[in-house]
């Protein structure tokens, strides 16, 4: 096997999706991937990092060593390589291989190992398996149609907040607890989004007021976003719906996952 057909082979087995190595090369880096991330949750409680974190760190060793070389071979069989280091998976994957070399080296590098959960957004790669990618594209369209709605929905809170907490920091005051403007627009922060830590908490009848209006009003607004998205979701649906379409009888108004022909019976092309 020469050098050219070796690479092109380890890149259908990296890259690829087909049926065979390339797709058992995936599923088992989704298994090494959640073990790894597995291990890392683990070795965070100290009595199981007590009793068993030798164990943990040879794990994270042999864990690291194996993305290493998953890494370099895919640098090495990339056709862009420049494109895939620079890409958002190239620094997903070497974020998952650097903080335990960093820690082997700099002994104050420890805390950088919580770093490597960066390791599970490998799993979205792999994604193209299961049919994931597909719904994923159609989220984020309908994110961006809907990112100027938001963005005035976002503009809004924020200047509810701000009038809430200033009306908060005026009538309370540092005696019952809202000491400084920031603090006061973080009591309408916790409020408005309905958490309610209670640190904090109005005394005056008229303070008890304004946060009722805050209360009745994050209730008005909280749904807002979620019902914009929703309406661009079902319009993407349908848009999608509409591309696909019958070249027999031109017939568009299909299902995505449709694979034949709802009028004539025909196969569909795929997207």
């Amino acid at each position: 096997m020469t050098g050219d057909t070796f690479k092109e082979r380890l890149r259908e087995i990296i890259f690829g999706t087909e049926p065979g190595l390339g797709r058992n090369f995936d599923i088992a880096l989704i298994i090494v991937i959640i073990a790894s991330v597995l291990a890392l949750f683990l070795d965070s409680v100290e009595p199981l990092h007590a009793a068993y974190g030798e164990l943990f760190y040879t794990a994270e060793i042999a864990f690291t060593v194996l993305f290493s070389i998953e890494y370099l071979a895919r640098i090495y069989c990339s056709v862009d390589r420049k494109r895939y280091i620079t890409s958002f998976y190239g620094i997903v994957d070497l974020l998952a291989t650097l903080p335990t070399y960093l820690a082997l080296i700099l002994p104050g590098a420890q805390h950088l190992l919580v770093i490597r959960i960066f390791r599970v957004l490998r799993i979205f790669r792999v994604f193209k398996l299961f049919k994931y990618m597909s719904e994923a594209n159609i989220l984020v369209r309908s994110i961006k149609s809907s990112r100027h709605k938001i963005t005035v929905f976002l503009i809004t809170v924020v200047t509810l907040v701000i009038v809430f907490g200033s009306l908060m920091y005026l009538v309370e005051g540092p005696e019952n607890g809202f000491t400084s403007l920031p603090q006061s627009i973080y009591w309408a922060i916790v409020t408005v989004t309905t958490v309610g830590y209670g640190d904090i908490v109005p005394h005056s009848p008229l303070g008890r007021a304004i946060a009722a209006m805050a209360m009745v009003t994050s209730y008005a607004i909280i749904a807002i976003p979620t019902g914009i998205l929703s309406a661009e979701l079902v319009q993407e649906n349908q848009r999608q719906a509409g591309l696909k379409r019958c070249t027999s009888c031109q017939q568009g108004n299909h299902e995505r996952d449709a694979i034949h022909c709802k009028y004539c019976g025909e196969l569909l092309p795929e997207q």
